[in-house]
C-alpha cells in the first residue's frame, strides 16, 4: 500500500491513498469526481469539505446503490484520520467501482496541508 507524502502528477488509480492536495489536481484532470465524506453525520456538520457527499461507514453496505452513477468515474473518500475512507475504498472497489482512492491522513491531514475547502 502506498502512502504519498507530497502531491505528485500520478494518475488517481494506481495508488490506494492520495495526498489531500492531490485532490484539486484530480477535480483539473477529471470532468467529473465524486468528493465523498464517509464519516458520521455530527462530524460532517463540525466540519467538512465544501461539495461533498455524506454517505457513513456505517451505512455503506445498504446504500451503496446511491454512488452507481460513479462506478466508472474518479471517486475520492475522507474521513477524520483516513482509516475509515481506507475501509471503504477497498469496500466500493471490491463492488466493482473503478477508481476510488482515500485521502491519506483524512481531513485533519486536509486541513494541516490548508488545501482550499472547495477543490472542485
Amino acid at each position: 500500500m502506498t502512502t504519498p507524502d507530497t502531491p505528485s502528477q500520478s494518475p488517481p488509480c494506481d495508488v490506494w491513498e492520495i495526498h489531500p492536495a492531490d485532490v484539486p489536481i484530480l477535480c483539473d484532470r477529471f470532468e467529473s469526481l465524486l468528493l465523498l465524506d464517509c464519516r458520521t453525520e455530527v462530524e460532517h456538520r463540525e466540519d467538512h469539505i465544501e461539495g461533498a457527499m455524506l454517505l457513513p461507514l456505517q451505512e455503506i453496505s445498504l446504500r451503496a446503490d446511491e454512488l452507481d452513477p460513479w462506478r466508472d468515474r474518479v471517486v475520492v473518500v475522507y474521513c477524520r484520520s483516513g482509516r475509515r475512507s481506507l475501509i471503504v475504498a477497498h469496500f466500493l472497489a471490491e463492488l466493482g467501482f473503478q477508481c476510488v482512492r482515500s485521502v491519506a491522513g483524512g481531513i485533519q491531514a486536509w486541513r494541516e496541508a490548508e488545501v482550499t475547502n472547495t477543490p472542485c
